[in-house]
């Protein structure tokens, strides 16, 4: 399956950590929400594939997208997972949207290929999507 995800993400106080060539970054408390695609007909690279990667436990895979840095950290905690399948990247049009209702953005995170300025983003307070 092909497709996007938003990855919800609690840390329960505020710190700093070194997130690859971004350097050291500031994380407040809060939830952060993760935008991301998988875009793989097969292997690792399909959309379940993908998020089983960012779930699974950070001492069995290599840090390679700045998400990995985050999630590396010990008191993340993935709250809640959105799965939205197609067959066209909608990354960049949902982290648009996304935006512009956040708290903050956390700038050029897993942005680098492509031109948004982020896809990682900071509320205070997070309960639902709603429909």
């Amino acid at each position: 399956m092909k497709g996007s995800y938003i990855l919800v993400i609690h840390i329960p106080e505020s710190t700093e950590i070194t997130i690859g060539a971004l350097g050291n970054v500031l994380f407040d408390e809060g939830f952060y929400l993760y935008i991301g695609s998988a875009m793989g007909g097969y292997g690792s690279n399909t959309l379940e594939n993908r998020v089983k990667r960012h779930i699974s436990p950070s001492n069995n895979k290599k840090t390679h997208w700045h998400i990995d840095y985050l999630l590396n950290y010990e008191k993340s905690i993935i709250t809640r997972l959105y799965l939205i399948p197609s067959l066209y990247r909608l990354e960049c049009i949902i982290a648009k949207e996304i935006m512009d209702f956040s708290d903050d953005i956390i700038e050029d995170f897993g942005s680098s290929d492509c031109m948004c300025n982020s896809h990682l983003f900071y509320f205070q307070q997070f309960k639902e999507f709603r429909y």
